[in-house]
């Protein structure tokens, strides 16, 4: 088993399972992050907590699976794992459900992609990021040209994507490329705490507020302000909208988790 997937209570535990080759991503666990995508979405998962096993959390393709092969078969192979893989991202943006990523060790390629799609990042303070690719003689996947560009700039984004150069954890927090760093005994507490905050959170809201950003990115003031004007509307009116003002006005603390009482 490449991928493991654990819900509970809404919150999705999506782990890397391939510690021996640093997560290296091959066919299979390309289709295991998409099975686990999909089933997050069917369930309806509050949150997804996206980690790696082992020393690493991901570094990047499996070239020792790659170099197996020649010609049309690497393409043919090759684009099967893109597929699988990217549509995995899409799957995990689409959803309401906020993705956090706690990374160590080495963050490369592919892995650093899955690094930058995550809404919440959290790194080890001795975790590494090389995007690798041209390096190699590929070019980038994983949306890794979409994600760093958006992320820290694009004059930045040329500078990690064409040298290659490893950017250490603090380097990274600095560029924007990660949320926060923290020490290595404190990694897996504190992104199973975001994970757990977010799951009690409003997920309806979490999501039109993840579109809104990523839809802000590509378009004027005028149609942002317009969609920022549809989507508070809409969230006044849930469920979720009602519980948080009757909690502000009560003076307690909001439960997202069960549909408000209406007035």
């Amino acid at each position: 088993m490449t991928v493991s997937l654990d819900i509970d209570d809404g919150l999705a535990h999506l782990t890397l399972r391939r510690p021996e080759a640093g997560n290296a991503i091959g066919l299979d666990l390309a289709r295991g992050l998409l099975d686990a995508a999909r089933t997050c979405a069917a369930e309806g998962v509050r949150a997804v907590l996206l980690t790696g096993e082992g020393k690493s959390f991901c570094v990047g393709g499996d070239l020792k699976e790659f170099s197996g092969l020649s010609g049309a078969a690497l393409e043919k192979h090759l684009t099967a794992v893109t597929d699988a893989l990217h549509d995995a991202l899409r799957t995990l943006a689409a959803s309401d459900a906020p993705v956090v990523a706690a990374v160590q060790g080495a963050v490369a390629g592919a892995g650093l992609g899955l690094a930058a799609s995550a809404d919440v990042t959290l790194a080890a303070d001795t975790a590494s990021f090389t995007v690798a690719y041209t390096g190699i003689g590929y070019t980038p996947d994983a949306g890794v040209s979409w994600f760093l560009p958006r992320l820290i700039g694009p004059k930045r984004a040329l500078d990690l994507l064409l040298t290659n150069r490893r950017v250490p954890a603090a380097e990274a927090a600095d560029l924007g490329l990660v949320s926060r760093v923290v020490t290595p005994d404190r990694l897996a507490e504190e992104a199973a705490r975001t994970a757990e905050a977010l799951r009690r959170g409003p997920t309806a809201a979490f999501g039109a507020t993840r579109r809104l950003v990523a839809e802000g990115l590509n378009d004027g003031l005028g149609p942002q302000l317009d969609r920022e004007a549809r989507a508070i509307a809409a969230a006044a009116v849930s469920d979720a909208g009602a519980e948080g003002v009757a909690a502000f006005l009560g003076k307690r603390a909001p439960d997202f988790t069960r549909a408000a009482p209406r007035a």
